[in-house]
């Protein structure tokens, strides 16, 4: 089992910043590709961005050139570094882990959520 604690939410205001953090614990081998997702109210959960554990990144357009995904493989610690905020960056933002085991199985393991609320 991985065990993943978001950190970093909060309010702020329009054109701002916040730094989200995701500690994974646990069975930690393995994990390939990390991820932050988020959830608005009254809409499905859209990935926000990704990275392998190679350094790989992808964004969705929406936080292109204003977010930074990245990854301290040492510290088993992920990152968000969120500029420029907009409101309709609000939103629950989900910590996201995927694990391949020996066996070939895939697990995908979901942190509890950190709430990013932007005014404008």
């Amino acid at each position: 089992q991985v065990q993943l604690v978001e950190s970093g939410g909060g309010l702020v205001q329009a054109g701002g910043s916040l730094r989200l953090s995701c500690a994974a614990s646990g069975s930690i081998f393995r994990i390939n590709t990390m991820g932050w997702y988020r959830q608005a109210p009254g809409k499905q959960r859209e990935l926000v961005a990704r990275i392998t554990s190679v350094g790989t990144t992808n964004y969705a357009d929406s936080v292109k050139g204003r977010f930074t995904i990245s990854r301290d493989n040492a510290k088993n610690t992920m990152y968000l570094q969120m500029n420029s905020l907009k409101p309709e960056d609000t939103a629950v933002y989900y910590c996201n882990a995927d694990q391949v085991l020996p066996s070939g199985q895939k697990l995908a393991y979901w942190g509890q959520g950190t709430q990013v609320t932007v005014s404008s």
